[in-house]
């Protein structure tokens, strides 16, 4: 696969991870909390839905993260990298350091008066 198609999936699934992200509130609001008036048969009841939108997060969040992965596998830029494995360049030559010599002065001795 090249890295355009994981790009298009890593978007895709970004998308859907922002609305899953969205749909859910830390406080019982949200989709769960639409379903919850009517009773457990519609829709699945508050519980299930939660569960769902938890495993979704879970689910969407690795496949990120997979992805990521994989893609810097398919990558193949042609910035810099020519340059590390291009065998016709020439070596760099390898420069010592110049340390300037700096005299340091000689202690001076104090005469001590008895």
């Amino acid at each position: 696969m090249s890295f355009t198609v994981f790009l298009v999936l890593i978007t895709i699934v970004c998308f859907l991870l922002i609305v899953v992200i969205m749909v859910q509130n830390p406080k019982g609001g949200g989709l769960s909390s639409s379903f919850g008036g009517g009773g457990g048969s519609i829709g699945g009841g508050v519980k299930q839905t939660t569960d769902f939108l938890d495993k979704s997060t879970w689910i969407l969040g690795v496949a990120l993260i997979v992805l990521i992965l994989l893609s810097s596998l398919a990558f193949t830029g042609t910035s810099g990298s020519s340059i590390i494995y291009d065998e016709n360049a020439a070596p760099m030559p390898i420069e010592t350091p110049v340390v300037p010599s700096v005299e340091t002065p000689a202690p001076v001795q104090e005469e001590t008066n008895q």
